[in-house]
């Protein structure tokens, strides 16, 4: 009787337009618009190198540490190409910068002067780079005075000054001041949107599982009139209705995922299992709301799938998916709203494998939507166990 019931529980949900709309389109559909509306605004976000001037001195030619510094930040063929560099002379460097042709311009004196015009984000990682190239530069004079002090001590007069020099500079080789441009693994935009359209997904799933419980109510349908008369043990009847819709949800939650990983071209890292993981318990939540829902409220289906679908969309949109600032606004002032939205919850954790270096938040994200899961079953069960009918 279970695995019978359970077999056309899945035939009726595929047969249901509106289900196979909601659950199964609208999220290619709408990841479809995610890719096509900001793939071009994260590519024009992209950190790019920036010209600057040096000021041509004597200090420049004889400074090893600087000259070898920017040429490593001016080297069109490494990793942490950052800087495009003229050297000119002073006059020349105030012209670049007056005719905004440079973010700002170097004058190696004692101390390293940055001249700019501006604050922004260029003039900002210019001063931060000549700042690392001076701590290190006062990190290679105190190794070098400690160690000439400690050759000293020792006695020992054989030490060339030149070699301690040169160790001193190999300490140091791999401190370099390396300036990254990592927006594309963990400031992506369109990773953030579609980890909300997962958790759009998940929920959506809460459609599935409140059609199953109304087609076993006796008073939203005429199937359940049947199972209500019938002697066949309700709660497997249930049950194997539950199951169908999960396995229904996690069918299109599949072909969520195959569809934005092989056709979108989505990277989501190497965290895909955890992903994946999540995914599951997000189902379990969608499942368990939609299951609340229908037994809870004395409505009928449209006013439940409406009900379903507007509290769907409102956590999305608190959990950062027409904007990604809201969930920081959330989280700053009104914490506890997320601690209860399933959707901030599901994209907390996806959040949480890219940001963390630990899996504390990851798991504790995790063991939230399994509570919530649990409770919102709970209270279903008892909804429904309370439920009487006068006639059928």
């Amino acid at each position: 009787m279970f695995v019978h019931h359970f077999k056309y529980s899945v035939i009726t949900l595929f047969k249901n337009k509106m289900l196979i709309f909601w659950v199964y389109a609208f999220p290619i559909i709408l990841g479809t618009l995610f890719q096509m509306a900001f793939s071009n605004v994260e590519h024009s976000e992209k950190f790019h190198a920036f010209d600057i001037a040096i000021v041509e001195s004597d200090t420049v030619q004889n400074n090893e540490i600087y000259r070898e510094a920017f040429r490593s930040l001016s080297d069109e063929q490494s990793d942490h190409h950052l800087f495009n560099i003229q050297y000119v002379t002073e006059d020349t460097a105030k012209e670049l910068l007056d005719n905004q042709e440079i973010a700002g311009y170097v004058v190696l004196t004692d101390p390293v002067n940055v001249i700019v015009n501006s604050s922004g984000a260029e003039e900002t990682v210019l001063k931060y780079a000549v700042e690392e190239i001076a701590q290190q530069e006062a990190m290679i004079h105190t190794l070098i005075n400690a160690d000439m002090q400690g050759a000293f001590e020792a006695e020992q007069s054989h030490r060339n000054p030149e070699e301690i020099y040169q160790q001193a500079m190999a300490l140091i080789q791999d401190d370099t001041v390396n300036i990254e441009d990592v927006s594309g693994e963990h400031l992506s935009y369109i990773v953030i949107e579609f980890y909300t359209l997962i958790a759009m997904a998940c929920l959506y799933g809460g459609i599935l599982g409140m059609v199953s419980i109304n087609n076993s109510l006796a008073n939203m349908s005429n199937q359940g009139k049947r199972i209500s008369v019938s002697p066949a043990p309700k709660a497997k009847l249930i049950l194997s209705s539950v199951l169908a819709s999960y396995v229904a949800q996690l069918i299109g939650l599949f072909i969520l995922f195959v569809y934005i990983v092989l056709v979108l071209k989505v990277d989501f890292g190497n965290h895909l299992p955890f992903i994946m993981l999540l995914t599951l318990a997000g189902s379990l939540a969608g499942l368990s709301l939609g299951i609340l829902v229908a037994t809870g409220m004395k409505a009928n289906e449209n006013s439940k799938t409406g009900i379903l679908i507007s509290v769907t969309m409102c956590g999305c949109f608190l959990s950062g998916m027409m904007g990604v600032s809201m969930k920081y606004i959330i989280d700053t002032h009104l914490p506890v709203l997320n601690k209860i939205n399933p959707a901030s919850m599901i994209t907390d954790g996806f959040y949480a494998l890219y940001y963390y270096d630990t899996p504390d938040r990851y798991y504790q994200d995790l063991i939230s939507l399994f509570v919530f899961s649990g409770l919102l079953i709970l209270l279903s069960i008892v909804s429904l166990r309370r439920q009487q009918y006068d006639c059928i």
